[in-house]
């Protein structure tokens, strides 16, 4: 009997990319590499290796210069003598056709940058048709201005005796360029297509608000990865997509909750990132919407993060493009039970820093001045719920009395220390 054998699938390798710079740190770089790396693990490659450099600012034809760039070639070489292939090289900024065309000639492997990572994660995690469509349209506007590079190979090729070439010299276009304005139109029509179908999906999910009745909105918002998902199936008793993966959540999911005895409409968004693409963020406006249309936000804040503040300033400055700067909101500060703090030694002289500082030292810094709008738990160990429950209703009521005044007499009040 023949025996089939069902050989491991590896991992593809990455190696990343980033630069020191002026307004950029190495403690800066370092943690927008960490990101980098778990984007990279959340689509499936391992990181190998990463190289920076201190430069004034990226290189315009390779991000990094030419012997930094030699260095990364070498590296490729020897893995590749030593049967460790590297399949792709990933920069931490965004690159120009120029750059990845250059870049590609050197290295020969694969090259993406993060905005190109970010949408190859975007494509594996929708599901729903507005997902895909909007992620269908973020990648075409990525591709649009960098298709040059694919016909390379393609040169314009010249022709006559060299004067005349202006703008109506059609007969001295190479095949390269007529395939580039053929693709070029067919792209624009693409996206042309999908914008059209984005319209349609936005009407549909206008009409399903509208039936919504008289609910107050409530959405949660926050950088990706901080629990929104975990809380969202905590207060809904429903089960939302989560786990440890950064965008595990594209599609906008809106659930009905209770509170005591008061109804009110739960979404859970899409989170935020840094170095996220303008064009990304317009193509899911739309996905947005719940956060533009809610009456109060629930900022989410992962504190077991060492760069949470950074974090939340992203969020802050994501939701002021979006115009919801002024909307009544809740700081709900997360996973405080994988909060970690190392206690100075007492001949220890150094100023503390801030993996000094203990969780309630932290309480009584600029977050003492947020007062009940912020709160303090552990969706995953459920510790301070009750409380985060009894403050969300009060919160809610308020809302709701305000937006809803003749229908105050259908909630009245309750014990909330029940």
């Amino acid at each position: 009997m023949k025996e089939f054998v069902i050989s491991e699938v590896k991992a593809e390798t990455a190696v990343l990319v980033g630069l020191i710079t002026k307004e950029q740190d190495e403690n800066k770089t370092k943690e927008y590499l960490d990101e980098l790396e778990f984007l990279a693990d959340t689509a499936g490659a391992v990181t190998v290796k990463r190289f920076t450099q201190r430069v004034g600012g990226p290189n315009m034809t390779t991000y990094v210069g030419k012997g930094k760039l030699d260095e990364i070639a070498q590296y490729i070489k020897d893995e590749a003598d030593a049967d460790r292939e590297v399949g792709m090289v990933i920069f931490d900024d965004e690159l120009t056709a120029k750059q990845i065309r250059n870049i590609e000639a050197v290295l020969k492997v694969k090259i993406l940058d993060r905005t190109s990572l970010i949408l190859d994660i975007f494509a594996m995690r929708a599901q729903t048709a507005n997902a895909k469509t909007q992620v269908e349209l973020a990648q075409y506007r990525y591709m649009l201005p960098r298709l040059q590079r694919l016909w390379t190979h393609l040169e314009r090729q010249g022709g006559g005796s060299g004067s005349g070439g202006g703008k109506g010299s059609v007969g001295l276009r190479g095949p390269g360029e007529t395939q580039l304005e053929m693709d070029r139109r067919i792209i624009l029509n693409r996206m042309s297509l999908l914008k059209q179908r984005l319209v349609e999906i936005e009407k549909q999910k206008n009409t399903q608000r509208k039936n919504r009745g008289r609910l107050i909105r409530v959405a949660l918002v926050g950088y990706t990865n901080v629990g929104k998902s975990t809380i969202m199936n905590m207060l809904s008793k429903s089960e939302v997509f989560a786990e440890n993966k950064l965008f595990a959540t594209l599609d906008t999911t809106v659930r009905k909750v209770a509170l005591e005895n008061l109804p009110f409409l739960l979404a859970d968004t899409v989170g935020f990132i840094r170095k996220l693409p303008t064009d990304l963020v317009d193509s899911f406006k739309s996905t947005l919407d719940e956060t533009r249309e809610a009456d109060l936000l629930l900022h989410v804040v992962d504190i077991s993060h060492p760069d949470f503040e950074e974090q939340m300033q992203v969020v802050e400055q994501t939701l002021k493009e979006l115009g919801c700067a002024d909307k009544p909101s809740m700081v709900v500060f997360n996973k405080i039970d994988a909060y970690t703090w190392v206690d100075k030694e007492p001949d220890d002289l150094t100023p503390p820093g801030k993996e000094n500082v203990t969780l309630d030292e932290l309480k009584h810094t600029w977050m003492a001045k947020l007062h009940d709008n912020c709160i303090f738990i552990s969706a995953r160990e459920k510790e301070n719920i009750d409380e985060f429950r009894s403050t969300l209703y009060k919160q809610v009521k308020v809302l709701h009395v305000q937006k809803y005044p003749y229908n105050d007499f259908l909630y009245p009040e309750t014990d909330l220390e029940q």
